[in-house]
């Protein structure tokens, strides 16, 4: 799968002691749910949809993608950990059982991790979310100037190219920010269930309606395993939902092991780190993300 070869590189940064460990990730969803891979991994919780206090997950989206990132595979013996288990996780709930919501609601996120991203050491925001409403799709829309304040405070907004491909001008917004890094799905070539459907060649597309190539880089999407939102349990879901947190876990290692770079420093190094897969620049980007070209001192 993938997934594994993700976590083979996972496990050649682990051998030099690198897991993310003081780097918080905010993740913009549906909640997190408290599974045993998560336990000591959530730093914080808020709720933008029921405001509740104490942390859930009434869909299990939001689970998924926060264990991808810093699960810690106990309750799979360590086969199914998160690509960087030693950072923490704050969450984020703006989406309801379904997994849809307001734009609102993320603006309401979004400001609420500038104001306490001190609070929870987070470094990187994590957005899985999109919308492809024609309201939203110009760069002066309410969702794309939310993610550019976060971005001009420092933060690392790492967001997801949405699934409506493959005809160009299908990122999602805020995607289409030319500030925040974007990520498609690398192998969306292979048919897969997508939010209930079966969808191939489905990873968004540039250019934005500013002309903006997107994505910025892809990565492994399909038929990933991680925590379900029941005890013990692990699901598989596919979609640049879950190429883009393969991308922040990526990031939190990088942070750990050179924690005075800015945002702009991570998004240069992931440009100039990226591979190659020659395909259209608005089908990938720069290239696909290689966590350990990423981590090496030299290339």
């Amino acid at each position: 799968m993938n997934r594994a070869r993700m976590e083979i590189h996972c496990d050649e940064a682990a051998l030099k002691g690198i897991t993310g460990k003081g780097v918080g990730v905010a993740v913009l969803d549906t909640g997190i749910y408290l599974h045993e891979d998560l336990k000591g991994k959530i730093q914080g919780f808020k709720d933008f949809v029921h405001g509740k206090k104490l942390p859930y997950d009434d869909n299990g989206h939001g689970t998924h993608i926060a264990a991808m990132i810093a699960g810690s595979g106990l309750a799979s013996g360590g086969l199914l950990k998160g690509i960087a288990p030693g950072s923490s996780i704050t969450a984020i709930k703006v989406l309801d059982h379904r997994g849809n919501g307001y734009a609102a609601d993320v603006l309401m996120g979004l400001r609420w991790i500038r104001e306490h991203r001190k609070e929870y050491g987070i470094r990187i925001i994590n957005i899985s979310v999109g919308s492809l409403t024609r309201r939203e799709m110009t760069e002066n829309s309410a969702l794309v100037k939310g993610v550019n304040a976060a971005w001009d405070d420092g933060l690392v907004v790492v967001v997801a190219a949405g699934n409506h491909g493959p005809a160009p001008g299908t990122v999602t917004t805020p995607g289409i920010s030319r500030k925040v890094i974007t990520v498609g799905c690398s192998d969306d070539d292979r048919e897969v269930e997508v939010m209930g459907s079966r969808m191939v060649d489905y990873s968004g597309r540039g250019p934005t309606n500013a002309c903006v190539c997107k994505p910025d880089l892809v990565a492994p999407g399909c038929g990933i395993i991680s925590c379900c939102n029941e005890p013990g349990r692990y699901f598989i879901k596919s979609g640049t939902s879950m190429s883009t947190p393969l991308v922040s876990g990526a990031i939190a290692l990088l942070l750990e092991k050179y924690p005075s770079m800015s945002n702009k420093d991570v998004k240069l190094r992931i440009r100039e780190r990226a591979v190659d897969l020659g395909l259209p620049h608005n089908q990938q980007g720069w290239g696909k993300l290689d966590v350990k070209r990423l981590l090496a001192d030299e290339i």
